[in-house]
C-alpha cells in the first residue's frame, strides 16, 4: 500500500508520515470560538480534517482526534454584552449549533471535544511551569511569554522579527521585556470571566489554551496538528514555542498540516464586505452534500470558492452519482480494493482531492459503460466505498429527500414541463440502447437550462433550479 506522504508547514517539505506510535496516532485540530454561527470558513478545516482522519483510521489501528471549543474569548464577552445574558449562554448555543452543523455536512464527531473553561487549572499549571524554566514572567497582572528565551520562535511561519511584531493580537504595553512577547494569562474585571490564579483574578490567553488541553489529553508530543491557513501566525507559531518550551525542547508535533481559506465569489470573506456566509444560511438553499463537494473542490492547501454557479455543480455532480448507484445496490457484493486504489493513492498523496474526485468519475464512467450487471454491481460497490472515503454518497434517502424539498421550492413553468418530460424520454431511450453520447448530450442540453436530472432503477426525476 502507498505511503502516506504530507506536506509540513514546519519547514515547507512534503515528508512521509511514520507516527510515533503506529499502533496509536494523535491528532488536534483548532476547533471555533463559539460566539456566532459556524460560517464556511470554520466548516472547510473540519471537512478537511474528517477526510484526513478517515484514510488514519483505514491505515492505523486507533486514531484519537480532538477538536477543541473555545468558550473564553473577548469576542464572546461582548456578543454577550450586546444581546444582554450570561456568557455561558453565548457558548453553549453556538457550540451546540457548530455540533450540529458540522454533522449535518457528514463530518464524524471528534474522539475529544475539550473546551477552554474545562482546562482553566491545566493552564495555570502549564503557566506556571514556563515561569519556573525562564521562558515566561509576570507583570502588572498579566504572565507574558519572552520570545527571545525559545530560538526557533519563527520557524514555522518564517516570519522576520518585525512581522511577529506588526501580527501580535496584543499591542505593546509597557510592561513588555519584549515587544514580540505574547500573553499567557491577563486580569479580569468583575464583569468578566475569571479564575483565581498566583498572578491575580484572570483568564487565559488565546494561545496557551490549545497547549493545556493537548497535553491533558493526547500527551506532549502529538503526529498531526491542524488548523486553517489564518493561524499559522501567530497562534500556532506560540503554540510550538510555549508548548516546547514546557518540555525541556521535546517535540510539540511531528507534522503541522493548514487548509487554504475559502473566498465567496472570489473575494476574501469578511464582515465588513457583507459575504460572511454562514452553514446554515447555504443549507437553507442548497443540500448539505454539496456543500461538501464545493469544499473538496480544490486542493486542501489552496483556496477554495464558494459561489452559486459552483454550488448548482456539485447538485448536479451528486445527482449523476446518485443516480449511478440505484435504489440500494447489493448488499452482498464488496468494493474490489484494485477499483479504489486510484483515489485511496490520491489521498495518500497530501490529500490530493481533485485527483480523488478525478477517480470518483472514473467509477462512475466506468458503471455506465460496464460490460455486464455483475460489473456494474462491482464498480457501484466501488463508488459507494470511494464515496465514503470523502464523506459523500452514504445518504441515498436523505439526498432525495431534501432534493424533493428543493423541487417542490422551486416555481415551475407549465409551459415546458411536457417538453422536458419529452426529452427526458428520448434520453431514457438512448440509455436503453446504449447510445451514451445521445444520453449525455441530452441531459447537457436539459442542464443548460437548468434542469437535473435524478436516475433511479426504473424512472428517472428532474428538478429545475
Amino acid at each position: 500500500m502507498q505511503d502516506l506522504v504530507f506536506h509540513n508547514t514546519l519547514g515547507g517539505q512534503r515528508q512521509s508520515f511514520v507516527p510515533a506510535d503506529p499502533g496509536h496516532v494523535t491528532i488536534y485540530v483548532c476547533g471555533p470560538t463559539v460566539y456566532d454561527y459556524a460560517h464556511l470558513g470554520n466548516a472547510r478545516p473540519a471537512v478537511v480534517f474528517d477526510v484526513l482522519v478517515r484514510l488514519l483510521r483505514r491505515r492505523f489501528g486507533r486514531v484519537t482526534y480532538a477538536r477543541n471549543i473555545t468558550d473564553i474569548d473577548d469576542k464572546i464577552n461582548a456578543r454577550a454584552a450586546q444581546s444582554g445574558v450570561p456568557i455561558a449562554a453565548i457558548t453553549s448555543r453556538f457550540a451546540d449549533a457548530y455540533v450540529e452543523d458540522m454533522a449535518a455536512i457528514g463530518c464524524a464527531a471528534p474522539d475529544l471535544t475539550p473546551r477552554v473553561t474545562d482546562h482553566v487549572p491545566a493552564i495555570i499549571d502549564l503557566v506556571t511551569r514556563l515561569i519556573a524554566r525562564g521562558h515566561a514572567y509576570a507583570a502588572e497582572g498579566h504572565v507574558l511569554f519572552h520570545v527571545p528565551s525559545f530560538a526557533d520562535y519563527g520557524r514555522l511561519s518564517g516570519r522576520s522579527l518585525e512581522d511577529m511584531i506588526a501580527g501580535a493580537r496584543v499591542e505593546v504595553a509597557p510592561f513588555k521585556r519584549h515587544p514580540a512577547d505574547f500573553v499567557l494569562w491577563k486580569p479580569s474585571t468583575p464583569d468578566l470571566p475569571g479564575w483565581d490564579s498566583p498572578w491575580g483574578h484572570g483568564r487565559p490567553g488565546w494561545h496557551i489554551e490549545c497547549s493545556a488541553m493537548i497535553e491533558a489529553h493526547l500527551g506532549q508530543t502529538i503526529d498531526i496538528h491542524g488548523g486553517g491557513a489564518d493561524l499559522i501566525f501567530p497562534h500556532h507559531e506560540n503554540e510550538i514555542a510555549q508548548g516546547t518550551a514546557a518540555h525541556d525542547g521535546a517535540c510539540y508535533a511531528g507534522l503541522w498540516m493548514h487548509n487554504g481559506m475559502v473566498t465567496v465569489e472570489g473575494q476574501k470573506m469578511a464582515k465588513s464586505a457583507g459575504n460572511m456566509l454562514t452553514v446554515r444560511a447555504a443549507l437553507e438553499r442548497y443540500p448539505a452534500e454539496a456543500l461538501r463537494l464545493v469544499l473538496l473542490s480544490a486542493h486542501y492547501r489552496q483556496p477554495v470558492d464558494w459561489s452559486q454557479s459552483a454550488a448548482e455543480r456539485a447538485v448536479a455532480t451528486l445527482d449523476r452519482l446518485y443516480g449511478l448507484l440505484g435504489d440500494a445496490g447489493d448488499g452482498a457484493i464488496e468494493a474490489d480494493p484494485a477499483d479504489l486504489a486510484a483515489i485511496e493513492a490520491a489521498l495518500a498523496d497530501d490529500l490530493a482531492f481533485p485527483r480523488a474526485l478525478a477517480a470518483l468519475a472514473q467509477l462512475a464512467t466506468g458503471i455506465r459503460q460496464a460490460p455486464d450487471p455483475l460489473r456494474q454491481r462491482q464498480l457501484q460497490a466501488a463508488l459507494r466505498a470511494a464515496g465514503s472515503m470523502l464523506g459523500l454518497l452514504n445518504k441515498p434517502e436523505e439526498w432525495r429527500e431534501q432534493r424533493a424539498r428543493m423541487a417542490a421550492a422551486a416555481p415551475r413553468d407549465p409551459a415546458d414541463h411536457a417538453r422536458i418530460e419529452a426529452a427526458i424520454a428520448a434520453r431514457n431511450a438512448a440509455r436503453a440502447r446504449r447510445d451514451w453520447a445521445a444520453a449525455d448530450a441530452i441531459r447537457a442540453e436539459l442542464a443548460a437550462l437548468g434542469v437535473t436530472l435524478t436516475d433511479q432503477s426504473h424512472t428517472t426525476t428532474w428538478t429545475r433550479q
